[in-house]
């Protein structure tokens, strides 16, 4: 039930996310540096630990869990080009600090574009709730730390969701109703882990998968996203911040 509380956060910070990208202009770079920290740490000091602890079996010499965390990285990247919704972050946010109709006038007819892009982050947000449910049937540690982080990164996922609806030229009443359904897929998707539990093994395994996933938003859409309208010390300073934020969590959640 905490892991259903936990996404319910989730819901509302994925709604706030969306809000803000409407009168967001000049800081949400230093969020979006701050989420990206907090998924980089949840990685390397939680999820990937715990999976290779949960599932340290090894096929040819790699660690199954390691073996996941490279599948999901390679998964998510694949999709991504597969329907071609990974941005040119440059242009297109250039193009969109002077105003929606530039947006509009250049990517007509690719409407289609941007609802795909959308649909897929909200596919994305069912699994960050299910890692939610997965990560407290691993510990009370584990779950309060991947909690934390996709929270936070919720906020970006809600930005994210709404800012390239409305890039690709669709309206504002079309981008609010896939925010929406973004906003509902976490607590889908942690309320799915209260019907069984999941054995540890293939806990393991999923924790790896998903590790490589976040890894890959992180470093290819939200870092990226965060530093093209203007790269900056303090975009960087909040990355690092986000690290250090959840190394410290880790460390008194131990």
């Amino acid at each position: 039930m905490t892991a259903v509380l936990v996404a319910a956060a989730a819901f509302l910070m994925t709604l706030i996310g969306g809000f803000v990208a409407q009168r967001t202009r000049d800081r949400r770079h230093l969020v979006l540096g701050f989420a990206a920290g907090l998924m980089l740490g949840v990685v390397a000091f939680d999820l990937l630990p715990e999976a290779l602890h949960q599932a340290p079996g090894e096929v040819h010499g790699v660690p199954q869990a390691l073996l996941l965390f490279a599948a999901g990285f390679l998964t998510i990247h694949v999709i991504e080009r597969a329907v071609a919704i990974h941005r040119g972050h440059e242009g297109e946010y250039a193009a969109h600090s002077h105003g929606h109709h530039h947006g509009d006038a250049r990517s007509a007819g690719h409407q289609g574009v941007g609802l795909t892009a959308a649909l897929a982050l909200v596919g994305h947000s069912v699994m960050d709730g299910f890692a939610i449910g997965a990560a407290f049937q691993a510990g009370t540690t584990v779950g309060t730390v991947v909690a934390i982080a996709v929270v936070a990164h919720d906020f970006a996922d809600g930005f994210n969701t709404y800012t390239i609806t409305r890039l690709y030229g669709n309206n504002r009443r079309r981008a609010l109703t896939l925010l929406a359904a973004d906003a509902v897929a976490p607590v889908s998707g942690a309320a799915i882990t209260l019907a069984f539990t999941i054995p540890g093994h293939l806990l393991g395994l999923y924790l790896g998968f998903f590790s490589g996933f976040l890894l890959y938003l992180a470093t290819s859409d939200i870092l990226p996203e965060a530093h093209s309208p203007h790269p900056s010390r303090s975009t960087l300073l909040c990355t690092v911040a986000g690290v250090g934020f959840m190394w410290l969590v880790i460390g008194f959640a131990g």
